[in-house]
């Protein structure tokens, strides 16, 4: 890694992950005292590992990654299809037990998945992404493992998924009737996967979620015992270790989906607010992440992992001299000769007259981070 690629990296990324991750194993101290701080254990061995591959990926070109992302996929399908063999926790086959520890393979499988997927799009120009052969092959390429986790059943992270494919595909240029005609198969499928495919379970979930009050000594409990907790905490909270709806044994599980709860009852309104602008920061610069890739395979695969935001700030539209737009008044021509990275530009400007119908567009070349690009002002 050079002195270019350091002073390139978005370390607001890494500053806003340290922090969450901090306040995570603070939360999770209290919320496990009641089990011997078995989940706290089991967090700080996930923080320990994380290290190295956070080090690992910062050091290694994603084109490299990339690049051995089917042998990746094609690994993370085979262990999806195991962990359906494996017995049920909580009523789902998605976890492998080794020791103390639980690894969920479909949440490797959701990286494995935006690469290879990433991959696949950055050697297809638009018109070959919109053709439908190759279309059902992309679409194709993620219902494997969607299907392999539905059966688990998870049907949270199938959605999941579902997202960072929409998006990607989005970012990559596909044409708008496919947008409209998946959004009308979704209004049309969505009722009868409702009443005639998702278990009970399922639809009481979703009905629950919507109103918990509906079944407020049952399914509805966990729901309305965490804003209990999360209003107990008022603005600072009742300090940490000291809140009585999570060591009272009113919400569970408290180390896991009601983690936030915890939070809000012990840290308070400032602490909850904190961390929702923290993942605001989060996201809005991975978005900037994806906007000023240096090149397509970039710019999709932080599209994927973004795949829960709005992303109509970085909305791509191919034209048919190659060039993609942002905005209305701005056009950024990627893929510039490599060679242009040999020379130090410094504010050097040139200047082409070029008609685009009655305008008039000056060419500005910069050494922005992390390439050189060309900036078409109109």
């Amino acid at each position: 890694m050079n002195k270019k690629q350091l002073k390139n990296t978005e370390w607001s990324i890494l500053f806003c992950t340290i922090i969450l991750i901090a306040i995570g194993i603070f939360a999770l101290y209290s919320a496990s005292i009641s089990s011997e701080l078995e989940d706290f254990k089991k967090q700080i061995i996930w923080v320990i590992i994380s290290i190295p591959i956070l080090i690992i990926t910062f050091i290694v070109d994603y084109r490299t990654m990339a690049k051995i992302s089917v042998g990746f996929y094609i690994l993370s399908t085979i262990l999806l299809i195991a962990v359906l063999l494996t017995s049920a926790i909580n009523g789902a086959t998605s976890w492998f037990s080794i020791g103390p520890i639980s690894i969920q393979p479909a949440e490797f499988a959701k990286i494995a998945v935006v690469l290879f997927l990433a991959y696949i799009l950055s050697k297809m120009s638009r018109n070959e992404i919109n053709r439908p052969l190759k279309l059902a092959m992309i679409l194709g390429i993620v219902l494997v493992p969607v299907l392999l986790i539905v059966l688990q059943p998870d049907y949270g992270t199938a959605m999941a998924y579902v997202f960072a494919v929409a998006i990607m595909l989005y970012v990559a240029g596909i044409k708008k009737r496919y947008i409209i005609s998946a959004l009308l198969i979704v209004i049309i499928v969505l009722p009868l996967l409702y009443f005639f495919v998702l278990p009970e379970h399922a639809r009481q979930r979703i009905d629950v979620y919507l109103n918990p009050y509906l079944d407020p000594r049952g399914a509805g409990y966990n729901i309305i015992q965490s804003k209990l907790a999360i209003g107990a905490g008022r603005l600072v909270g009742q300090g940490w270790m000291n809140g009585t709806q999570t060591h009272l044994g009113f919400l569970y599980p408290k180390t896991t989906d009601f983690i936030f709860a915890v939070i809000g009852e012990e840290m308070g309104f400032i602490a909850c607010s904190s961390i929702i602008v923290l993942f605001i920061v989060l996201i809005t610069r991975a978005i900037t992440v994806a906007k000023t890739a240096r090149d397509d395979l970039g710019s999709y695969i932080a599209a994927g992992i973004v795949r829960n935001t709005n992303i109509s700030c970085f909305r791509k539209y191919w034209n048919d001299n190659g060039t993609f737009t942002y905005n209305r008044c701005t056009t950024t021509i990627y893929k510039l000769w490599r060679k242009l990275n040999d020379y130090k530009y410094n504010c050097y400007r040139i200047t082409f007259k070029y008609k685009f119908s009655t305008s008039k567009i000056n060419f500005q070349l910069r050494n922005t981070a992390p390439f050189d690009e060309l900036i078409c002002i109109i």
